[in-house]
């Protein structure tokens, strides 16, 4: 089964009754974040674009999928077609577990009344949350290769580009579902997750002992409509020594032009920063978030390789 296929066919998966009123169920602790799935229009397009601006190797390729190295790996960024439908960051996110043992995993999550789970072996489990975003969790030294936990990529293809900005790691996914309150309860109660950054009425929950986490921003459907399923709205990447004027020198020299007062949706390859305030859980002036579009207006977060999404010129200040 392709990654495209999988994203399709799982549906948004059932609870047994009153689960969050039972009693202490135990939790699956996850590391760290491994990888996430760019639906473009244009792979190759998409290649050359990401690794003239990071120099991102190919660590690894399945069928029609490439899979770009984040900084020194595992991590990577999945490139696939999108095919008829239009470009879309895919509503996946990764995960690693230490000592992954996929009968364990299942069996936690069966307590949890996760019924429906798709195996891939040693390689990966796959289940996904109320809303449907799906959830992948595999072994800390994953890199979507061969090997008995997929941990095998030794034909990584050079990047015939040095790339001009050099990315350390993933940091964080910002996702859109329709009842926050209720996500942020179902990841805390599964992975044991704590938090680590307020953004208003955002809580960034932390994964693995680092910076990095995830973040539901809520967003309901339309008036009388059902809710909208989940949907990521950006991925953020690291540096060391980010410097937002420097990054955005770097990206206009690379045909990534400044948003500026633009309204309505932001459109490919355009840049900006929003400063997070107080209120938000900023620094005295804005904490300055950086953003791009892609060729597909995908859009990515740079920020410093410390940022936890809390307060602090880098965002850095959080807690645990």
């Amino acid at each position: 089964m392709t990654r495209r296929e999988l994203l399709l066919s799982l549906p948004a998966l059932s609870f047994v009754p009153r689960v969050y009123a039972q009693a202490a169920k135990p939790t699956i602790t996850v590391k760290a974040l491994n990888q996430f799935t760019l639906l473009v229009s244009d792979v190759k397009r998409s290649i050359d674009f990401y690794q003239g601006l990071f120099g991102m190797p190919i660590q690894a390729r399945n069928g029609s999928t490439v899979l770009l190295r984040i900084g020194n790996g595992p991590q990577f960024i999945a490139l696939a077609p999108a095919g008829s439908n239009p470009p879309s960051i895919a509503p996946a996110i990764g995960m690693t577990i230490e000592n992954f043992d996929a009968k364990r995993v299942a069996a936690v999550l069966a307590q949890h009344g996760i019924t429906k789970v798709v195996s891939g072996g040693t390689l990966g489990v796959s289940f996904s949350d109320p809303d449907g975003l799906v959830i992948r969790l595999t072994d800390t030294k994953y890199c979507g290769g061969t090997g008995k936990l997929g941990e095998v990529c030794t034909n990584v293809e050079p990047s015939p580009k040095k790339g001009l900005i050099a990315v350390k790691d993933l940091n964080h996914f910002t996702i859109n579902e329709p009842d926050g309150a209720r996500s942020n309860a179902f990841y805390q109660e599964l992975f044991g997750l704590q938090i680590r950054s307020r953004q208003g009425a955002a809580e960034g929950l932390g994964i693995g002992p680092g910076a990095m986490f995830v973040m539901f921003a809520g967003g309901g459907g339309g008036r009388g409509g059902p809710p909208r399923p989940a949907s990521i709205n950006h991925v953020c990447m690291n540096m060391e020594k980010f410097n937002p004027d420097e990054v955005l020198r770097i990206l206009a020299s690379y045909g990534i032009t400044a948003r500026e007062n633009a309204q309505g949706p932001v459109g490919p390859l355009k840049s900006y920063v929003t400063l997070r305030m107080e209120n938000r859980g900023g620094a005295p002036g804005g904490t300055p978030e950086l953003y791009f579009t892609d060729p597909d207006g995908l859009l990515i977060q740079l920020q410093d390789a410390s940022y936890c999404g809390g307060a602090g010129f880098l965002g850095n200040v959080c807690a645990g």
